[in-house]
């Protein structure tokens, strides 16, 4: 989630919660607790975009300042990465085939940025975007983003081929936020923020979507950054509640994260699926949970 909320997102942030407290068979939810990665103020309330690379370090936008990237490289331990270029800002960050790729929400663009020489090979630019906000990125390369028109409490959902090609996949959503692939790749999983809703798709073989699902929905609070497991569970922050749900690929919630901060924007998970990292808005900072194998 960018640093632009509207009132509506503003209002379900103090709104009492409602999600579910049990599983189907009525049994308790496993209800696991966070601890501080990194501390308050590390971290501009832009915080954003966690993901662990190769390197084994976490990687967040905003570090110190806005239109950085941070390398978190042990707890408590960072630096600037990478400073993007002047009036570009980045809000969510994904590793593929070697590159890191950058929501560059400002400039609407997604950013292809090699490590090794930190230099921006490519930039993917649509005006006609509103942002982008989050991305997801599929084996063989196509860019999936969400693009929320905060102002007006609603969205779109492009699809970005590996050569720069947009292709507009829905249009009149809802705020889109969260954006996620399952393992496989089959399923493409989408919030929107202000309505409270999950969407699951079908992906094509063209990279197309299909056979659009609910999988779950809320009565309160807002909806942000979303990652998948190895088992295909998904995790949805709750900006607001500060929770983490565990999601099965059913809809069923299997297990609830609190966190010190109620207002978590994106989670990432570690290579070995062990840990989750949540970046955490108004504290400035990154919260870490150990995940039961």
């Amino acid at each position: 989630m960018v640093k632009i909320l509207t009132t509506s997102l503003l209002a379900l942030a103090i709104a009492a919660s409602a999600a579910a407290d049990t599983k189907t068979n009525n049994e308790p939810l496993p209800t696991l607790a966070s601890t501080d990665w990194m501390p308050d103020g590390s971290f501009t309330s832009g915080v954003e975009g966690p993901v662990v690379g190769a390197d084994g370090s976490l990687y967040a936008v905003n570090f110190e300042n806005q239109g950085t990237i941070g390398r978190i490289s042990a707890k408590n331990t960072g630096a600037v990465w990478l400073a993007l270029p002047e009036g570009s800002i980045g809000n969510s960050l994904r590793f593929h085939d070697g590159f890191l790729y950058v929501a560059d929400y400002t400039g609407h663009n997604v950013l292809k940025i090699d490590p090794a020489s930190r230099e921006i090979q490519h930039k993917f630019h649509n005006p006609q975007m509103h942002q982008p906000n989050d991305i997801t990125i599929a084996g063989n390369g196509t860019i999936y983003a969400s693009d929320p028109d905060w102002a007006n409490n609603s969205g779109q959902l492009w699809r970005i081929s590996p050569d720069g090609e947009f292709t507009l996949l829905e249009k009149d959503m809802g705020t889109t936020n969260g954006i996620e692939l399952s393992p496989g790749g089959k399923k493409l999983y989408l919030n929107e923020s202000v309505q409270r809703r999950v969407w699951v798709y079908d992906v094509l073989q063209n990279g197309d979507v299909a056979n659009k699902k609910l999988l779950i929905a809320f009565d309160d609070f807002g909806l942000d950054g979303m990652q998948t497991d190895a088992e295909g569970s998904l995790y949805i922050t709750r900006y607001g509640a500060g929770t983490v749900l565990k999601v099965s690929p059913a809809g069923d919630v299997l297990a609830t994260i609190r966190l010190k901060g109620q207002h978590p924007t994106n989670i990432a998970l570690s290579a070995d699926g062990s840990t989750g990292y949540v970046t955490m808005q108004q504290r400035g900072a990154i919260e870490y949970f150990a995940i039961p194998r």
